[in-house]
């Protein structure tokens, strides 16, 4: 989308001596962040420039509470990956703010920032974006082992989430050996090692048939009941309605806010689905 005459501030300047360990919301605990997990302030993102300008995201402002489910829904190219790829601190925005357990980060160094994605946000992708040359157990411990702990703590913590997530005894397969639902569970596993604020999932069902959709929900669910802060990007309407909440995107600007009941029923602005989490638990292959 082009915005026509349009002046855009300059992002605030990066401070690279913002670089010391432990600070902002790497120590912390989901829940122990003062104020919204994450926040989104007047958040923009443009590629181009002149004619060729996109705002693929446009002034967005959102607050997500702690132990807060959240769907982020709309058409292909409304800019929901982009949005979200912002909140976890792989994009800069070219203007607004982001802030996480009570830190702002779009200003932070390289280093920084990395630092923090790797202790404080897991990812989960679509494509999995599983090490093919590792084993599940491996390809879990490896961000743990790239935070700083221990061959020793890494290991009986990949050990503890493949079995959480049913997977114990895959825990020597390689990705190749496992089903499109198993390594998407290897892969919520990896997110979740590093115990993070937040788990950010970008159409995390999108491969998967409806099974392993069934399963992965289960998973969600479960963190949801945790405490885990989770933003899920979805076009499946069925998937949003398991979440606590749903924006909706159009042309990279926030259209609705719409708060579900636990059934899928929309409680605010906005209507939601009369799915809910119960009629997709009853899903037939």
């Amino acid at each position: 989308m082009t915005r026509d005459g349009r002046r855009v501030r300059g992002r605030s300047q990066r401070r690279d001596t913002d670089d010391s360990p432990g600070a902002g919301p790497a120590g912390r605990r989901p829940g122990e962040a003062s104020g919204p997990v994450l926040r989104a302030v007047g958040l923009s993102r443009v590629y181009g420039q002149g004619e060729s300008e996109v705002w693929a995201v446009d002034g967005i402002g959102l607050d997500v509470p702690a132990g807060q489910a959240l769907a982020v829904t709309g058409p292909s190219g409304c800019g929901k990956s982009t949005f979200l790829q912002l909140l976890g601190g792989l994009d800069r925005p070219t203007d607004g703010e982001v802030w996480l357990g009570g830190q702002r980060i779009d200003h932070l160094g390289e280093r920084a920032l990395a630092r923090l994605r790797r202790r404080a946000v897991g990812f989960v992708y679509q494509a999995f974006h599983l090490m093919d040359e590792l084993t599940a157990a491996e390809n879990v411990e490896l961000p743990a082992l790239l935070a700083g702990a221990s061959p020793r703590a890494a290991r009986r913590r990949a050990a503890d989430l493949l079995d959480q997530v049913g997977l114990a005894d895959r825990a020597r397969h390689l990705p190749s050996a496992l089903s499109g639902g198993q390594r998407q569970r290897v892969a919520i596993a990896r997110a979740l090692v590093n115990e993070p604020l937040v788990v950010l999932a970008d159409e995390p069902t999108g491969n998967l048939d409806s099974a392993a959709t069934h399963d992965v929900l289960r998973l969600f669910d479960e963190l949801r009941a945790a405490g885990q802060t989770l933003v899920m990007v979805t076009h499946d309407e069925r998937v949003a309605a398991t979440a606590d909440r749903v924006v909706s995107l159009r042309d990279g600007m926030l259209a609705d806010d719409t708060r579900l009941d636990g059934n899928g029923r929309g409680t605010g602005h906005g209507h939601g689905s009369s799915t809910g989490l119960g009629a997709l638990l009853s899903w037939e292959d």
